[in-house]
């Protein structure tokens, strides 16, 4: 079913009220995609905003960053056996870990999302 159109009056002329479709939120993981593929490979950059694409692509991208920092974090939380406890008994070499983990995982992602 297909939405009724409004318009408006500007001058003489009835124009329609369109609005741009909503294009997906990209974060910070989707980003650091697009100038990737900008920088190194432009062809299928290029190739993605014509097709319309390039949005899709990088709001995947970053949903799927996210979700393997997280899974990352936790794994290399668990494998260290930093927990809550560390936290509230140590909160700096808590954050110490935590940060190198963050990194640790950063280069993960890089590597096996950003730039291939």
């Amino acid at each position: 079913m297909s939405e009724k159109l409004t318009y408006h009056w500007e001058g003489d002329y009835l124009i329609p009220d369109l609005l741009p479709p909503e294009s997906p939120s990209i974060g910070i993981w989707g980003e650091r995609r697009r100038r990737f593929l900008r920088s190194h490979q432009r062809s299928v950059y290029d190739a993605m905003m014509m097709k319309g694409t390039l949005n899709a692509h990088l709001s995947e991208v970053d949903r799927s960053a996210e979700a393997m920092l997280d899974r990352l974090m936790e794994q290399m939380a668990k494998r260290e056996k930093i927990t809550e406890k560390l936290k509230s008994e140590n909160q700096m070499l808590w954050i110490q870990k935590m940060t190198t983990f963050q990194n640790q995982a950063s280069e993960i992602i890089y590597h096996d999302l950003i730039c291939v």
